[in-house]
């Protein structure tokens, strides 16, 4: 959609400015105009491809232009090269800065026609002005890009700390769990061996949940790490250790306090979930609701559906707001400050990917927003 877009609208303003140009100019000049005309569509055809091959489109559209002003002078070198200034732009944004630095110096060179044309210092000066603002626009959107990539790798890196606070007290329960069970499995190995073996099968269970859960933080943080920011604050856990979809209850109870109208449906057993992926189920729940208050205007109804069985968890969450900045806030109600809607589904994605699912997010067609994720339950043990 975006591609499609940036080609609409670069092919629309090469028809509007040197097209129009090249109509009004080429009047009296039947054979000239004739020969223009194909130049110009033939700029636009490649502004088609500028995003794969930004240096050739950009080769291609300043000879064309260059041919259109040697047709017709009374189009301006400004106008006639306005679709290679486009390409420079798109350029500048998507090549690394030499190249563009190359291409800006190679575009500045035809500058002096202007003055053959008969346009004087001023259309010298407007030309390079031109020439110039298409990089500057073109580094602009790489910086903004930049930013974005940047905020979304530390969105990811938080969330894998908040992943590896919460997997450190499972392991640590769990391993609690284990030593005690071993203890009394030990008291009793010859007096009551029926009791030792349920201790030893109970030891077997913490063991291998222990050990999913280990393979989740190193998952969090094996050599797909995406960055190196070891910097950033974690977020706050939330108000408990280990939430689980059985406090989902608690949850939503502080959500409705709010005013939201929160309904929720559960569907197949939900008791004796993987760890990891019961706590990921949860928080994918928690995060959908934190950007249902802060972000989707006029919300006054959220429904959440968590279904189990035998392969996966889904979870789904649809709010029948619209798309804005809401007020409110989940920090008066205690279940955990947000950070926004879009690193928000960074964060629940990733939390998605580590226990081997999958979340899409968007807009309804009828309205509101919607969150589905789907875990698979040998992703968290």
């Amino acid at each position: 959609m975006e591609v499609r877009a940036l080609w609409w609208g670069s092919a629309g303003l090469v028809l509007a400015v040197p097209g129009a140009s090249v109509l009004v100019a080429g009047a009296g000049h039947g054979p000239r105009l004739a020969a223009a005309l194909p130049l110009v569509l033939a700029q636009v055809l490649a502004l088609r491809r500028q995003l794969r091959a930004p240096v050739a489109v950009l080769a291609v559209n300043a000879a064309a232009g260059l041919a259109v002003w040697a047709l017709l002078p009374e189009v301006s070198l400004t106008g006639a090269l306005l679709a290679a200034q486009v390409t420079l732009c798109v350029l500048s944004a998507l090549a690394p800065r030499r190249t563009s630095l190359a291409a800006l110096a190679a575009l500045c060179l035809p500058a002096p026609l202007a003055l053959a044309a008969g346009g004087g210092p001023a259309g010298v000066v407007v030309y390079l002005l031109a020439v110039v603002l298409a990089w500057t626009a073109g580094q602009w959107r790489r910086a903004q890009r930049a930013r974005t990539e940047a905020e979304s790798r530390r969105a990811v890196v938080e969330e894998r700390a908040r992943i590896a606070r919460e997997v450190h007290d499972v392991v640590a329960h769990t391993l609690s769990v284990i030593v005690v069970q071993a203890g009394a499995a030990d008291d009793v190995f010859a007096r009551r061996p029926d009791q030792a073996r349920q201790a030893l099968r109970a030891i077997e269970t913490g063991a291998r949940s222990a050990l999913g859960e280990l393979r989740l933080l190193l998952r969090a943080f094996g050599p797909e790490e995406p960055s190196d920011d070891t910097t950033a604050e974690p977020r706050d856990p939330g108000p408990t250790p280990t939430p689980t979809l059985a406090r989902l209850d608690e949850l939503v109870d502080a959500v409705r306090t709010t005013g939201l109208t929160v309904r929720v449906h559960r569907e197949g057993a939900l008791d004796g979930l993987p760890a990891g992926v019961d706590l990921t189920a949860y928080r994918i729940v928690q995060e959908a609701l934190t950007n249902t208050l802060r972000h989707a205007a006029d919300a006054d109804e959220v429904s959440v559906r968590v279904t189990a069985d035998a392969e996966c968890v889904e979870v789904t969450v649809v709010d029948n707001g619209r798309s804005g900045k809401g007020s409110s806030s989940l920090t008066s109600v205690g279940v955990g400050v947000g950070t926004g809607a879009g690193r928000g589904l960074v964060g629940m994605r990733e939390r998605a990917r580590l226990v081997g699912g999958g979340l899409r997010a968007g807009l309804r067609t009828g309205g509101g927003f919607e969150v589905v994720a789907r875990l698979p339950l040998g992703g968290g043990s």
